[in-house]
């Protein structure tokens, strides 16, 4: 089990080809706005499949702080004692020194009580930008919320306007001062909603808020991530009415009142993409177990271009690579196009891969900070606004970097997979926020990577 710990760096070394099978965890990008959506429906909810993840603590935390009693149930990990923690009623627990508790992938049990505080502080909600999606739930059922401005990963400015403007939209006055905002409504009402831009979490946020709203919504240009219609797979098992989540336009027909229920989160796509993007470097065979598929197309479309074989397989996604790389360009867009996310995995990719590509990121500004560390151990690229020429390399060289962020962190892990020498990446704690255990599972398939 890990925990925060902002002395931790991973220790990589290049090592043989992968073999094996690895499991992905329950999706980060689900799991927080389940747990928010849970703040809909008094009760004792249920989640399974939950990753073992400190930004599922911090959601924890910031529930247990609105008086939500979140307790976690799974097996203990890996050299721990066995002894049960008075604290926690003899769950398994680990508290980090900023005191954010890491769970074990298993359930959560979140028991919403009738009276919650609607109120979600700087000092949790400046360590995660998901945090924001507590507003809608909160206006929602109590009329009323005020949620400290969101932080996250640093990679440039992503305002909230778009979920403002679609609770104005419901009727909710909203005043923002002093780094909160503040939305009030008695009761929200139906609207027909235009985003600007697909947004996950605005689109998150305002099915969230709808759900209780009185009458139909409508949401235009909604954002289409598998996740999302796993919160509505999720929001309707409560009793709400919602169609067409996972396509650009849903409707939702608002209820009196939800109830609790029992959910099991889907894999992680992410993390999937990471352990392909590790064989396509190091080469090997593996089997991703539990990955769909049908949630990776666009970007299993890329790596088949850059001369990697993938296919779907019982249960999950089988790879292989010979380790020989061959360039491609790249285009961030809004799903089913190549995630922000998955871009840090492509460009460490094609920075030992036969060739130039350029890479675009159309989403956020800010997010090649990383290129500087990928510069460090001996890749050829050039950097201008929203595009990165890269040039492919026959080896790197390890050295000292740093993980700004939980993406960037996990593909400076996978450039030590392919550098010559030691590789130490520094900022473990970042990407300890996206992944379990990462440093066990890279292992598990061979690869020389040890936590230190």
């Amino acid at each position: 089990m890990f925990r925060r710990d902002d002395s931790a760096t991973f220790q990589v070394r290049p090592g043989p080809r992968l073999s094996g099978s690895v499991s992905v965890s329950g999706a980060k990008n689900s799991v927080l706005k389940l747990m928010a959506g849970c703040l809909l429906a008094t009760g004792t909810h249920e989640l399974k499949n939950v990753p073992a993840i400190v930004d599922v603590g911090i959601m924890a935390q910031l529930l247990g702080s609105m008086g939500v009693e979140v307790t976690y149930s799974s097996a203990l990990a890996e050299g721990d004692s066995g002894e049960p923690d008075e604290e926690s009623g003899g769950r398994t627990e680990r508290t980090s020194e900023r005191g954010v508790k890491a769970v074990a992938a298993g359930t959560l049990s979140i028991n919403t009580p009738e009276a919650i505080v609607p109120e979600a502080p700087y000092e949790l909600v400046e360590m995660m930008r998901a945090s924001i999606v507590v507003l809608g739930p909160l206006v929602a059922r109590l009329g009323r919320a005020k949620v400290a401005m969101p932080g996250g990963d640093d990679f440039g400015h992503r305002p909230i306007d778009i979920h403002l403007k679609g609770l104005e939209a419901m009727g909710a006055s909203v005043e923002s001062s002093h780094g909160y905002v503040e939305c009030r409504a008695d009761r929200l009402k139906g609207a027909r909603i235009v985003l600007e831009f697909p947004s996950h979490t605005a689109t998150d946020n305002l099915v969230m808020a709808a759900v209780l709203a009185k009458g139909t919504t409508l949401i235009e240009n909604a954002a289409r991530e598998p996740e999302i219609s796993d919160l509505a797979t999720f929001l309707n098992c409560m009793g709400a009415r919602i169609e067409g989540a996972g396509t650009s336009r849903i409707e939702i027909e608002g209820v009196d009142e939800l109830s609790p229920t029992s959910h099991t989160v889907i894999p992680d796509r992410v993390e999937a993409a990471t352990f392909l993007a590790a064989v396509g470097l190091a080469g090997g065979e593996i089997t991703v177990e539990g990955a769909r598929f049908d949630h990776l197309d666009m970007l299993i479309a890329k790596m088949a271009d850059m001369g990697m074989r993938i296919s779907p397989a019982p249960g999950g996604i089988w790879a292989s690579s010979e380790g020989k790389l061959f360039s491609t360009d790249v285009s961030t867009l809004p799903y089913p196009g190549v995630a922000t996310d998955y871009k840090p995995l492509m460009v460490t990719m094609l920075a030992v891969a036969d060739g130039v590509g350029i890479v675009t990121e159309n989403l956020f500004s800010g997010r090649f900070r990383y290129v500087d560390e990928l510069r460090r151990m001996g890749a050829n690229i050039r950097t201008e606004g929203h595009h990165a020429v890269v040039r492919g390399v026959p080896k790197l060289s390890g050295a000292q970097v740093r993980a700004p962020d939980i993406r960037a962190g996990s593909a400076l892990v996978l450039a030590g997979l392919v550098a010559e020498g030691e590789t130490l990446v520094s900022g473990a704690h970042h990407v300890d926020r996206g992944y379990e255990d990462f440093a066990g599972k890279l292992a598990s398939l061979g690869a020389d990577v040890h936590r230190v």
